[in-house]
């Protein structure tokens, strides 16, 4: 009897410590998370990225510190494929990337080691529209004058919505936006844009009234599109780029490269991590966007805050990825690096 106490007791020791190691709250406590910003210091990813590291932290169970990194490089590739393949994929690192990033191996294939639907979504602050907009002295005043007006547009790498959308732009419209590549964050473009060297670029509206306010009250800039699947309330007179469509081919084209914009501050953790971290930091991801003190700091920063969780992110890119071949094929070739 003695010796089947013994073994009994061995057994639940041995159980215990398993448990307790695979209870996030016992693995989370004392740790450090990485949150691995794909974008510049001072761009509107990274100043939402440095806000959600400020509360994220009450809701994980075991309240683990969180700290932001920057890795900029080709449109938060060099990030993600870095993640994707090294990890760690013990739950304690995040990336926040451009939202073209879950598109990018089917419109950026040789470019993208990584498969979007096998990454762990762990939600998106807010839905995106982007503001195409040049400074006030650019010899172009609407959208239509880009078809006969060449406009330099500043932009970080192939793979941003500021080089993809123009580019897009010019292949279904014959507009003549001329890119301009290798600028680390939008403030930098901005400088670029004071300086005379660009006329413009694109950017999230949200990330627009986060760090250039001053520029839209002021009028130094003229807003020429909005692109977006559907308008936004506060651009009620800038044009939207699905009236531009003038054929149901370019319509899906523009969907297809709009869809991006639906999960627009996207956060993610790598494949193989634990399921039970995974659904902690989407279920700490969520109770975090409904956080007033979060949602009062935010509105203090101009962010928007209209989040999905994990697993609408996810659906919305298993859905993405049954986009018809063709239509692929077309807005790849636009969007490929000249």
């Amino acid at each position: 009897m003695r010796k089947a106490l013994f073994a009994l007791g061995a057994l639940f020791a041995a159980i215990t410590p398993a448990k307790a190691q695979d209870d996030p709250a016992a693995f989370y406590k004392g740790k450090v998370v990485r949150l691995v910003v794909g974008v510049g210091v001072g761009s509107g990813y990274d100043i939402n990225a440095r806000l959600l590291a400020r509360y994220l932290p009450k809701y994980i169970p075991g309240n683990p510190s969180v700290i932001v990194q920057n890795q900029p490089g080709a449109g938060s590739l060099t990030m993600t494929n870095q993640l994707y393949a090294a990890g760690p994929f013990d739950g304690t690192l995040i990336g926040a990337s451009f939202n073209g990033l879950p598109t990018t191996p089917l419109l950026q294939p040789t470019g993208a080691r990584f498969e979007a639907t096998k990454i762990n979504w762990i939600g998106s602050t807010n839905r995106e529209t982007q503001a195409s907009y040049v400074w006030h002295t650019a010899p172009i005043k609407t959208f239509a004058d880009v078809k006969t007006t060449e406009t330099i547009i500043g932009a970080q790498a192939p793979g941003s919505t500021q080089y993809d959308y123009p580019v897009l732009a010019n292949a279904l419209f014959g507009t003549k936006f001329k890119v301009i590549t290798g600028y680390s964050a939008t403030p930098n473009i901005h400088l670029a844009m004071e300086r005379g060297e660009v006329h413009g670029t694109w950017a999230n509206w949200s990330t627009l009234k986060a760090i250039a306010s001053d520029w839209i009250t002021e009028k130094k800039i003229r807003m020429i599109a909005q692109w977006a699947l559907r308008k936004h309330p506060e651009l009620p007179d800038v044009p939207l780029i699905l009236d531009q469509a003038k054929t149901e081919s370019d319509k899906q084209a523009l969907q297809l490269a709009l869809a991006r914009l639906e999960f627009g501050r996207p956060f993610f953790m790598p494949p193989n991590v634990p399921a039970d971290r995974v659904n902690a930091i989407r279920r700490a991801f969520d109770a975090t966007m409904k956080d007033k003190e979060f949602l009062a700091e935010a509105d203090k920063l101009k962010i928007e805050v209209d989040p999905l969780t994990g697993e609408q992110v996810a659906a919305l890119i298993v859905d993405i990825y049954k986009t018809p071949a063709a239509t692929v094929e077309r807005v790849r070739a636009a969007m490929a690096p000249k």
